[in-house]
């Protein structure tokens, strides 16, 4: 089993991660996405009905949460990783 925090935090520190709702829609309609994650009171049904043709994980905790296990001084409802760096984060 993965931290999800560390698989995150070396995402966002080595790759490159996209955060929100309108970011996150965007970057998988373009194809760029290789996985998503959604907290659990994510407002997008887009993003939670599952059926968007990329990898989606669902964490376990609302937006407020997400975004502070991002290391961010918001809430994050998704979040689109583009290029996942060092982090073994594809595999959740």
């Amino acid at each position: 089993m993965i931290d999800i925090g560390k698989a995150l935090k070396a995402a966002i520190t080595t790759g490159h991660v996209e955060f929100g709702v309108d970011q996150t829609e965007r970057a998988v309609r373009s194809g760029k996405a290789l996985m998503v994650i959604v907290s659990k009171n994510c407002p997008s049904e887009k993003l939670t009905s599952g059926d968007v043709g990329v990898k989606i994980h669902v964490y376990n905790g609302n937006n407020m949460e997400l975004g502070a296990l991002c290391g961010k001084p918001f809430s994050v409802s998704a979040l689109a990783v583009i290029n996942k760096g060092t982090s073994n984060i594809l595999t959740l």
